[in-house]
């Protein structure tokens, strides 16, 4: 989820929008999970780990990190965490509020951003890399929505959703 997406749902400006997990917020509802994803670290094609396999959580604490400015902490903290694993703090570099400026953020050498598995696809740009964090949890996804904007047609479409993802995850 682009992190604008997070203040659009919350503002009522989408109806109901494809997330990760964790949320939760009051007046969302969070239901019909579809996939599990990889969490890969977004770097400049010039960072030092751009060459490497992989890498682990603990090795955030060598990196800067974007920072968030539009999604709640629970949410940051699934690719961005605060410290590693042994405690070491992971240092903070731009704040961002747009995927665009993360993406400008990361290519630019300024910081690194945790990521899923998707955009390594859609985002083959040749100054940005890819390096999978292999002991970081997998992330989810599900659909959220305003409770408030809780209605038939928001129902039809999370059922037409769970039908079509249905296959793909069994």
């Amino acid at each position: 989820m682009p992190p604008g997406t997070y203040g659009s749902l919350k503002s009522g400006e989408l109806g109901v929008a494809h997330v990760w997990l964790p949320i939760d917020e009051p007046g969302l509802t969070v239901r019909a999970t579809s996939h599990a994803s990889a969490v890969l670290l977004m770097i400049s094609v010039e960072h030092p780990y751009a060459k490497r396999e992989a890498i682990r959580l603990e090795d955030l604490g060598d990196c800067t990190v974007v920072e968030g400015r539009s999604i709640p902490a629970s949410m940051e903290e699934v690719f961005n965490p605060r410290h590693t694993p042994s405690g070491r703090p992971v240092p903070r570099g731009p704040q961002v509020s747009t995927w665009q400026e993360a993406l400008s953020a990361v290519s630019s050498g300024q910081a690194t951003a945790g990521v899923t598995a998707e955009p390594a696809d859609l985002y083959a740009w040749p100054s940005l890399a890819f390096v999978p964090i292999t002991d970081a949890p997998v992330c989810h996804w599900a659909l959220a929505w305003r409770t408030a904007n809780d209605s038939p047609l928001v129902h039809g479409f999370v059922k037409a959703f769970t039908d079509a993802v249905a296959p793909a995850t069994q």
